[in-house]
């Protein structure tokens, strides 16, 4: 009997799970619903190393505090969980926090979409969040910090700033996801790097947009990352497909793709630039500065590539 209490539990606790995981929004005019166009977006929630190790980009930092190095220094030049970290600097006091960072620099100097580097240089600088801080002593122009959290090594030059506490991110229940939905008119802008210089991302990956609070944006808001036809047509590698000699050899008169770009013959002309922009994943906002914001992706249908659109998800 036991045996069996023990089998039914988790049964009903899963067909629970499923009724309310099942979104039952109705579905727009003059569209037939199918897991195709609206698939169920289950989103994968942020954690606390997600929300403070995700980095961000901004105006310039000041450099005017930065770490000298450690207890063992110049032997060691890394340091993580526990160590003892010198601060150059003043104004520090006994108990204080801060956040290590690291800004950074893009050692692949090849562009991911076409005026790549302009758009990051106008939005700031990226940089590493890499570490928590918290003061145990002081000198006249240096202090002695312990490291209570890293993301990743501290290492000597990498800079110091006061620490801010982050609001968590609320989770929302699984919803249908409307792949090839109009454009909405909210807020809108692009990915325009992604954390360690990813090209392509899926769920869990973070990135950087080229809007943020002045556009109205904050943290916990849900964006879709959307691509067109037209930007892989821009793309050196992508829109190789689009020139192929022919997609089907017993075709009579084969298609011109975007006339100019590749004239088959004189059948249909096809112009990618009207084809339907497809959603491919979807981003909640984890950080923001008045011109950029710092995004998780928590669901995707296929990989996020940096360049891809975003646009406000009022769902």
């Amino acid at each position: 009997m036991k045996r069996a209490v023990f089998f039914l539990l988790p049964l009903m606790a899963g067909l629970s799970w499923a009724q309310q995981g099942t979104p039952s929004e109705p579905t727009p005019d003059s569209t037939v619903g199918t897991t195709v166009n609206f698939p169920i977006e289950k989103i994968q929630t942020p954690r606390n190393v997600d929300i403070y190790c995700a980095g961000f980009i901004k105006k310039p930092e000041s450099k005017a505090k930065f770490v000298t190095g450690g207890l063992e220094s110049p032997f060691t030049t890394n340091f993580a969980n526990g160590d003892v970290i010198y601060l150059h600097g003043t104004g520090y006091e006994a108990g204080q926090q801060y956040t290590i960072i690291r800004e950074l620099r893009d050692l692949n100097r090849s562009e991911l979409f076409p005026g790549q580097f302009a758009a990051v240089k106008a939005a700031g600088r990226p940089y590493e969040e890499v570490a928590h801080v918290r003061i145990i002593d002081t000198r006249t122009k240096m202090a002695i910090a312990r490291i209570e959290f890293s993301c990743d090594s501290v290492a000597p030059g990498d800079l110091v700033t006061p620490f801010e506490g982050k609001p968590a991110v609320n989770f929302h229940p699984p919803l249908r996801f409307d792949r090839f939905a109009l454009a909405s008119g909210q807020v809108s802008g692009r990915i325009l790097l992604a954390k360690d210089f990813d090209s392509e991302l899926g769920t869990g990956k973070t990135v950087y947009l080229n809007i943020g609070a002045n556009q109205g944006l904050k943290v916990g808001d849900f964006l879709r990352a959307e691509r067109t036809a037209s930007t892989v047509v821009h793309d050196p590698v992508d829109s190789l497909s689009f020139k192929a000699s022919s997609y089907e050899m017993t075709q009579n008169e084969p298609p011109t793709i975007n006339p100019g770009m590749l004239d088959r013959g004189h059948g249909p002309v096809i112009d990618t630039s009207q084809m339907p922009r497809r959603g491919v994943g979807e981003i909640v906002i984890i950080g923001t500065t008045p011109t950029t914001a710092t995004g998780m992706i928590v669901f995707s249908l296929e990989p996020v590539h940096v360049g891809d659109a975003v646009e406000l998800d009022q769902q």
